[in-house]
């Protein structure tokens, strides 16, 4: 017993503290609140399968060790990062026995769930269907994306959120004051600046919150009165800065959003959602592809200036690096964001590829051949414009495509004063 009592002690205190009952879990109001449909089932022990997912640290896992310490049924827990079909079988068979031998179901806890392969979900589909398993997974990831349909149409989905400023400052002081499992019988004072800025810089992760916390404790010597002070300095010194939370799903919103902030000219939310993803871990030099990709895209003939500015902040990404490449990052991004805008290249672009598809068979006019044929088209000799001053009208597509156009010059930027040159010399 003393063992094991030593051996939580040297537990992180982030699981030392992990909720026990609903009356202990912090956050998710919007779902686990008192008479939720959550609450109920998981009261009631009748709680079907589900699929809990949101950001790290926010009470997934601990959810489902509180629905496994409520039920008296059997518990199989899983890590989809380390578990394969054999186990899950393995699993599944104990369960069938539970419920053929005893009339019970028993639960299946996947952690990291959206990790398991469609071979992987598709052994405990059967099993779902005919009862012998309550299905629980956990991720960090959206299922609608991240899962098999099977899977997700079998399960209730629950969404997760960053937990509350207030209830993370809950945390730490049930951490500070709990005697059996916390830090109570330290002579631990936290400041309130101290509990403001952990629940700040944790970003809704109660975990990073108290981890950081545990820190400062172990890292801070006992003052003139005996006590372990833990300041606002101390605080941001032990857990700094943190990475903010992004699943697959929201970073792909984020890129999204930044790419349709440079094409409706704000520079302001461009330049928001460009560090949203660096501060998230994004790799500044996807950043950069998109924005090369937008120059074209959206702004194109009416300010080609855009594309070469994107050009040098992609080299600036690929030689510079973190830090000093977001200054330039930023700068094209405002001159991407200002300039006139223009898609007239992309039109052009997919007109072009659609009579490409069309005209497959379409054949290179005789005299823009690399090697002439011997069989004459017609269509004369190769006219080398320099000859004639620069250009000479000519034919250059093919007979069935004659007079097409692709590129129609826009009103906007430089691109509103210019001609064609084969309408020039009409």
């Amino acid at each position: 017993m003393e063992y094991f009592s030593n051996y939580n002690k040297l537990k992180p205190l982030s699981d030392r503290m992990r909720p026990r009952t609903l009356e202990e879990f912090v956050g998710q109001q919007h779902i686990v609140h008192k008479d939720s449909l959550l609450d109920r089932a998981i009261r009631a022990g009748v709680l079907g399968s589900c699929i809990f997912f949101g950001p790290p640290g926010t009470g997934k896992t601990s959810l489902a060790h509180i629905i496994a310490s409520t039920t008296k049924n059997e518990i199989f827990k899983l890590n989809a990062v380390s578990s394969g079909v054999g186990e899950a079988k393995e699993c599944i068979d104990k369960a069938k026995k539970n419920f053929e031998l005893f009339g019970i179901k028993s639960f299946l806890f996947l952690d990291e769930c959206h990790r398991w392969s469609k071979a992987q979900s598709d052994c405990v589909l059967q099993a779902i269907e005919e009862g012998h398993i309550i299905f629980i997974g956990s991720t960090t990831e959206n299922p609608y994306t991240s899962m098999t349909r099977a899977i997700v149409s079998r399960c209730r989905i629950f969404e997760f959120k960053d937990v509350s400023k207030e209830d993370v400052i809950l945390a730490l002081k049930r951490a500070v004051a709990d005697k059996e499992r916390g830090l109570g019988n330290l002579p631990v004072e936290v400041t309130d600046d101290a509990l403001d800025y952990f629940a700040f810089a944790c970003g809704g992760d109660v975990r990073q919150a108290l981890n950081g916390l545990e820190l400062a404790v172990n890292t801070t010597n006992m003052n003139k009165d005996k006590k372990i002070v833990i300041t606002k300095e101390i605080a941001t010194q032990s857990i700094g800065s943190m990475p903010l939370s992004t699943d697959t799903s929201m970073y792909y919103d984020l890129l999204s959003a930044f790419c349709k902030s440079i094409r409706g000219s704000d520079s302001d939310s461009a330049l928001y959602y460009m560090q949203r993803l660096v501060k998230s871990g994004c790799d500044p030099r996807i950043i950069a592809r998109r924005l090369m990709a937008h120059c074209s895209e959206d702004i194109g003939m009416a300010d080609s200036n855009a594309l070469l500015l994107a050009g040098v902040a992609m080299q600036s990404c690929e030689k510079l690096g973190v830090p000093e490449c977001i200054l330039n990052l930023s700068h094209a991004i405002i001159y991407a964001c200002e300039a006139e805008k223009s898609n007239s290249v992309l039109l052009a672009m997919e007109k072009a590829g659609e009579d490409a598809e069309k005209t497959r068979g379409a054949v290179v006019p005789n005299r823009l051949k690399n090697h002439p044929s011997l069989n004459d088209d017609k269509s004369g000799g190769y006219l080398y414009p320099h000859d004639y001053g620069g250009y000479v009208k000519q034919d250059y597509l093919p007979k069935e495509l004659k007079n097409k156009r692709y590129y129609e010059p826009s009103k906007n930027g430089r691109e509103k004063n210019l001609v064609r040159k084969k309408d020039m010399f009409k």
